[in-house]
């Protein structure tokens, strides 16, 4: 690390709104491994997002008034200006009213806080108890929002409601999540005092039975009234898009881009599955491969094994060549996830390392089976050079970076971005030559393309589009669910459960999914243009380098760092 930068009154703001963020909102402190108050939640109620909505505006008066000393300081005040103000603005549109998806909403996180809070001794299953006792109140506290939001008809779409009802019930089984995790309680192989287990017993008891009420809740009362629309309209789209992406972009003319892109990935991977069988189509070449029993893996833990074994590779490959790799950050460790939703996502590092970065794999339910050629690009897109380098450099650079830059600043544009632009890095740097793996990574980047056309056109209520080489999809009349469902069945070689669970989360997740490729078109278009303007002083390294020491910011914010 480089000498310590002096900390400045800017500095000081940004680690008082980290403290801010760890006692109004606990869980926060659970995902940055800092101490707070983990063994309870924050207020879900109307009046807990009132009161965070109101420390928010009490940063931004605050920002407002402070000169930053140096270019460190003109990133923090510009990015952290720049989130406060859309997530007030977020706020006062009653978003939070209808923040029910099937991926990524309170129903799910209020669950997943538990799969980040550790369970080495005693006392960490001691706070576990505790936040099980607490979950009931986080539940009934996010269903008096959501009641809230219905008495003013701010609602979420009849889809997202049926099937987060349907995980909430499965949470709810008694042999669901919460028991099996009590159930598994241990310290170093060794039985938990009696009182303890007992405690993790009612707990678990109690949050299987908030999330049946939740369920209930849902079926019962929000399924009702809720929206018979999947797509949000142009307002509501074009504030979410500017949320993933801290950006603002033309939402017609990305959308027409990303007709060009798909068009131009489906070309690329039709001359790739040539390769991989000479004279084969893509569903001819995918056919071959998946009978191909040296690129079958069979159950999930040789899925997590073999994840692991290219992960450590690569890090250690890539540490001695492209990459300077902190000795912290080489640690990522690859995980089956407790759930069956079906994302792929990773958590980064605990502020001091003891919780290394790790990928996670939540498997759906009856996926026994998987192919390493589909896979291989996961592996470099989550771990290393992807999402582990990116956010694990940006927690080990603690001589510049105050704790939110390193722990909590950052966008989806941003990460999923640079992941997609580290997965043709990856192609760049050898490690695709097999056309195999190359077709997967191409299966993955259509994908991302496809979800751009996809997500823009079924939110903004658009005509369907004609492409070419799907010219056997109906293309008449607007964008609904069905018809997104059709597209991408013929856009990705995925189980049909896989598929189902995406297009669920784009359909109620709007502007996050086109994040990955138009943040990629952004990265690519800043190392272009920083390219163009060094000419042949440019360096590929020292760009990365820099870039990756900003930490996570919003895509304008890194426009402006890097092209000053």
């Amino acid at each position: 690390m480089t000498e310590q930068r002096p900390a400045t009154p800017i500095d000081a703001i940004a680690e008082g709104w980290v403290s801010t963020l760890v006692d109004l909102v606990p869980d926060v402190a659970i995902w940055i491994g800092v101490p707070g108050r983990t063994g309870e939640y924050g207020d879900l109620s109307p009046e807990g997002h009132d009161r965070l909505a109101s420390a928010t505006r009490e940063l931004v008066t605050q920002l407002e008034a402070a000169a930053p000393t140096d270019a460190v300081d003109e990133v923090t005040k510009t990015d952290l200006l720049a989130e406060s103000r859309l997530s007030l603005e977020a706020h006062d549109a009653g978003l939070h009213l209808r923040d029910l998806n099937v991926i990524a909403s309170p129903a799910q996180e209020i669950r997943e806080s538990f799969d980040l809070m550790p369970t080495a001794t005693e006392s960490d299953w001691a706070t576990i108890a505790e936040r099980m006792s607490n979950l009931p109140g986080a539940v009934a506290g996010y269903i008096a929002t959501l009641r809230a939001g219905a008495e003013r008809g701010i609602v979420p779409a009849r889809r997202q409601v049926r099937e987060v009802a349907e995980q909430a019930r499965r949470n709810g089984r008694p042999d669901g999540f919460f028991d099996q995790f009590a159930a598994g309680a241990s310290v170093e192989g060794s039985e938990l005092p009696g009182a303890l287990r007992a405690d993790l017993e009612r707990g678990a008891a109690a949050s299987a039975e908030a999330y049946r009420q939740l369920g209930e809740f849902l079926d019962s009362e929000l399924l009702p009234v809720a929206g018979e629309a999947d797509g949000v309209g142009r307002e509501h789209y074009a504030l979410r898009s500017r949320h993933f992406l801290g950006a603002e972009i033309d939402l017609d003319e990305t959308y027409a881009w990303g007709i060009d892109e798909l068009e131009r990935m489906i070309d690329e991977q039709t001359r790739v599955a040539s390769e991989v069988l000479s004279g084969a189509t893509v569903a001819e070449a995918v056919a071959h491969l998946e009978q191909d029993p040296s690129r079958k893996l069979h159950g999930t833990d040789a899925l997590r094994a073999w994840m692991q074994e290219l992960s450590d590779r690569v890090v250690d490959e890539l540490g001695r060549t492209h990459f300077a790799i902190p000795e912290p950050v080489r640690a990522l460790e690859c995980m089956i996830a407790p759930t069956q939703d079906g994302g792929i996502y990773y958590t980064g590092p605990s502020d001091d390392f003891s919780r290394p970065g790790r990928m996670w794999w939540s498997v759906p339910e009856g996926v026994t089976e998987f192919d390493t050629w589909r896979e291989k690009t996961t592996v470099f897109h989550e771990g290393v050079p992807g999402h582990h380098l990116q956010i694990g450099q940006a927690v080990y650079n603690r001589a510049e970076l105050n704790t939110w830059r390193r722990q909590l600043a950052g966008t989806s544009g941003h990460a999923e971005g640079w992941a997609l632009y580290a997965e043709r890095l990856m192609e760049e740097l050898g490690y695709l030559d097999d056309p195999a793996d190359r077709l997967g990574m191409l299966d993955g980047q259509r994908m991302r393309a496809a979800r751009v056309v996809l997500d823009i056109g079924v939110h903004l209520g658009k005509p369907k589009p004609r492409i070419r080489g799907l010219e056997d999809l109906d293309a008449d009349g607007d964008w609904d669910a069905d018809f997104a469902l059709a597209f991408m069945r013929a856009n990705v070689n995925m189980d049909d459960a896989f598929v189902r669970f995406e297009v669920n989360r784009y359909l109620g997740w709007p502007g996050q999914a086109p994040s990955y490729k138009v943040g990629q078109r952004i990265w690519e278009q800043i190392r272009d243009d920083a390219q163009s303007r060094a000419g042949a002083k440019f360096s590929f390294r020292d760009f990365h380098k820099n870039a990756l020491d900003l930490g996570g910011v919003g895509l304008d914010t890194l426009r402006a760092a890097l092209l000053p």
